[in-house]
């Protein structure tokens, strides 16, 4: 199985080097790495230069510096180095991030999986960051997720999906379309990938204004979306911070801000949410 990887990066000159290293170090070798340049104004550039000098399965895409909104910046350069290349001549695409560090057997153990295990659409491993010294599990509370930097799609999964949303909340609507689709998505624990820079760091958007922009574009109800914000607010034990969140997706509403997905997949998406909250929290 041949593998199609699309890498986003801004200025990543530090970070990037790791992960270009670490797919040249893969046991698995039959795959092609396009990086997408999104308007770098680091020595970004150079890095991608020395690698697709040297190795004819990287190659590079530039891109003036788009606006900087959570999700649909990276989806907006990855659907732009996906349009270079044939996807029929690929069996597997993968979405992953700039600053991240695989384990040598990673594409082998996925190619793997996908090979065993015919109704799987979606695999990937789990993130480790860097705390004191050791690295540490990230501590997503979902285990069975697979995160935005690690993103590998059968691609008969990614086709019938239509890729993949240029929308806030884009690493959440793909899980639960190619679940509508009878796909599955699998996280392999023993494939621990390094994340080196923290989620979020360079966003300048407010944490409830996150949530609330978040739940919107995932396409949530009111009711769903208020029952989503009070869990936030529990967690951070702040009333007012749930009313905030309620503030940027009223406005949102009120705006009528496009939505990436149809009627229908909004429609999925709800009934899937109300599924998981009757299953967690009713115990119906």
């Amino acid at each position: 199985m041949t593998f199609l990887i699309i890498i986003p990066a801004h200025n990543e000159e530090e970070n990037l080097p790791f992960t270009l290293e670490s797919l040249q170090k893969q046991s698995c070798k039959d795959f092609k790495t396009v990086i997408v340049n999104d308007g770098s104004t680091d020595k970004t550039q150079e890095v991608i230069r020395k690698y697709t000098g040297q190795d004819s399965r990287f190659e590079t895409v530039d891109l003036q510096k788009s606006s900087h909104q959570p999700g649909s910046k990276v989806v907006n350069a990855f659907k732009n180095g996906l349009k270079t290349q044939n996807i029929n001549e690929f069996d597997i695409i993968c979405k992953f991030d700039a600053d991240i560090i695989l384990p040598e057997n990673y594409l082998e153990t996925v190619q793997n999986a996908f090979k065993n295990n015919p109704e799987y659409g979606l695999v990937g491993g789990l993130l480790y960051v860097e705390r004191e010294g050791a690295w540490v599990y990230e501590g997503n509370s979902n285990r069975h997720h697979v995160r935005g930097p690690v993103k590998a799609y059968r691609k008969e999964c990614f086709i019938q999906m239509g890729g993949i949303r240029e929308t806030l909340g884009w690493d959440n609507i793909d899980s639960i379309l190619l679940q509508n689709l009878s796909w599955k998505e699998t996280v392999i624990p023993e494939l621990q990938v390094k994340l080196i820079k923290v989620k979020g760091a360079d966003y300048t958007i407010r944490p409830a204004d996150y949530y609330g922009r978040y739940f919107y574009f995932l396409g949530l109800n009111r009711f769903l979306a208020y029952i989503a914000a009070s869990k936030e607010a529990a967690k951070s034990q702040s009333v007012s911070f749930f009313f905030s969140i309620i503030k940027a997706y009223e406005a949102c509403k009120t705006e009528k801000l496009e939505l990436k997905i149809s009627k229908d997949e909004q429609k999925s998406i709800n009934a899937q949410r109300w599924k998981t909250l009757r299953k967690k929290w009713l115990k119906i």
